[in-house]
């Protein structure tokens, strides 16, 4: 679940000083961080709901394997993120906000399966350690004094590798390296949460607050950050699920 909308700074540059610029800023990510729990919440009642019911898991899976609507479930986000990112200037924000919330629902329906393969404690225990794992970081980027960038650019080279050698590990089927994909994963997307926190809080400061381009940022930003949680979610899942 790799997908990252790893955009530019869409026209904004980082700088960030004086208090008006703080006020904007805290606006800013309290917006983002709102839409983005909102999504998580969506995902989350969605994948409930699917589970919850044979006949809606069977429209996805069967003994067989996959059917067509479970592999448009499965492949769909990656298309969702790049509509989104692509999409940036020529979308309304009205727009990217009902995209984002299809790609929530989606992103449900998708998850469901984790749901049926993981324990229900097991699942509850590692969200609530990605839910402080992510706010610590996350407070991190927000507070801290050190520019974070150089560190974005390792992460960044470390999320491709990773990516990579899940694609190789597909047909190695190597106990080993997926174990160490999975630790590369959590610490990536540890970093990742503090690094995005950061960059969108640096982007705030050039945006005119109630503005077309800073709803549309606000969204573009809780998709980055919604994204970073999911995903040290489920690399956290690897190690702290129990399987049924």
């Amino acid at each position: 679940m790799y997908p990252q909308n790893r955009n530019s700074s869409f026209g904004f540059q980082s700088t960030y000083s004086g208090p008006a610029s703080a006020s904007v800023a805290k606006s800013f990510m309290q917006r983002v961080f709102s839409w983005m729990a909102i999504a998580l919440a969506i995902t989350a009642f969605v994948a409930y709901y699917f589970s919850s019911s044979q006949a809606l898991m069977s429209a996805l899976i069967t003994q067989q394997g996959l059917t067509g609507l479970g592999w448009v479930v499965m492949l769909a986000p990656i298309g969702f993120v790049l509509l989104m990112s692509f999409g940036f200037h020529k979308l309304s924000s009205g727009t990217l906000t009902l995209i984002f919330g299809a790609y929530a629902v989606v992103m449900g329906m998708s998850l469901s399966f984790i749901l049926l393969a993981f324990t229900a404690a097991s699942i509850y225990q590692t969200f609530a350690v990605t839910a402080g794992m992510f706010g610590l970081m996350a407070f991190l980027g927000y507070t801290t004094k050190t520019d974070l960038t150089k560190f974005g650019s390792l992460l960044m080279m470390g999320l491709i590798g990773i990516i990579l050698a899940s694609v190789v590990n597909m047909f190695l089927g190597s106990s080993t390296l997926e174990y160490i994909i999975s630790f590369l994963g959590v610490v990536i997307f540890t970093g990742l949460a503090a690094y995005d926190t950061q960059k969108l809080k640096r982007m705030s400061a050039q945006l005119e607050e109630g503005s077309e381009s800073a709803k549309k940022l606000t969204i573009l930003g809780a998709l980055t950050l919604y994204l970073d949680f999911i995903n040290l979610f489920l690399f956290l899942l690897r190690f702290l699920g129990d399987r049924r």
